[in-house]
């Protein structure tokens, strides 16, 4: 890809308003109780942003070996459901996020693909904390094996806690020796869980919208008893040799940079392939703002293309 644009006018009105109106109400929030109904609520109306058109909608929920598996199948009009399919883990500190809040980004991603696109309910915390999540997405994986894709069939994508999601899964399949998916997007992914370093990247740039206290705060309530620093939560940690190609994108302005690069880091360490992307200027999860900000257009499509490679490349091989 030629050198990644921006920030343009739009994506700089975004972060200016985020900076002045959603940050100083994300500093002070505290994700219990009433509070974290209403920001729930109010998180979903993202999802009130219309889907590609002719995009197809059928909804899932079905029991499994390894779990029960609820979520949206996405399909945009020209995605052939023969070529594969994408896993969707969506974002939310684990505790907000949902198939309304998410449903746009996961539709636009199966029109860029030309894949079809399951975005799985998973359970949250505080309700159901670690492994809830993490066992639904696992089930959700097997489960698709089961619809009668090949695992090099089934591509990964999640962003923010999303993407610990995702990094998860592969640890597991790395674990349990089994056949790992084709490929991997991640947007803005939320990895170390102890957030070591989210306030020196705060300090030097300040987050939009995401206070590192808030990101300490779901963290802690998603670890639940076992504590943030249990070895099971340390995704960036254990063997990355055998994981699929990833495509990560991240924006410049936001605390989770760090994180992306400690990510690619490893990867490439371990020998697998990791295309990492900063766009300059953008804030957390910025496809998500496609319809309003061009390079999240941009980096959609540039995310679909990377997942159509990677299984033409499998194919071949």
């Amino acid at each position: 890809m030629a050198e990644l644009p921006g920030p343009s006018v739009q994506a700089r009105a975004l972060a200016r308003y985020l900076r002045t109106c959603a940050r100083p109400v994300a500093d002070r929030l505290r994700l219990r109780g009433g509070q974290l109904r209403v920001v729930r609520e109010a998180f979903d109306t993202v999802g009130l942003t219309p889907l590609p058109r002719g995009t197809r909608v059928r909804a899932v929920s079905e029991p499994h070996g390894y779990g029960d598996v609820t979520g949206l199948m996405l399909t945009a009009r020209d995605a052939d459901e023969r070529a594969g399919v994408v896993l969707y883990l969506h974002g939310g500190g684990f505790v907000l996020g949902s198939l309304r809040s998410h449903r746009h980004i996961a539709a636009a991603l199966s029109q860029t693909s030309g894949l079809p696109v399951l975005l799985l309910d998973y359970r949250r915390a505080p309700e159901h904390p670690y492994p809830a999540a993490a066992d639904d997405a696992l089930a959700a994986f097997h489960w698709l094996l089961d619809q009668g894709y090949s695992a090099d069939r089934i591509v990964l994508a999640g962003d923010s806690a999303g993407g610990h999601l995702t990094a998860g899964l592969l640890a597991a399949l790395t674990r349990q020796r089994s056949a790992m998916p084709g490929a991997v997007v991640l947007f803005s992914p939320f990895l170390d869980l102890t957030c070591a370093r989210l306030d020196e990247q705060d300090a030097l740039c300040r987050d939009p919208y995401i206070p590192p206290d808030r990101a300490r705060e779901v963290a802690a309530i998603y670890a639940g008893d076992l504590g943030v620093d249990h070895p099971r939560l340390d995704v960036l940690r254990g063997s990355m040799r055998r994981w699929p190609a990833t495509l990560v994108q991240v924006g410049g302005a936001e605390c989770l940079l760090a994180d992306a690069r400690r990510l690619a880091t490893a990867m490439t360490s371990a020998g697998a392939h990791c295309d990492l992307q900063v766009w300059p200027g953008q804030v957390h999860v910025f496809p998500a703002f496609y319809p309003i900000v061009p390079e999240g257009r941009l980096a959609l499509r540039h995310a679909g293309e990377f997942l159509r490679d990677a299984l033409v490349r499998t194919l071949a091989a």
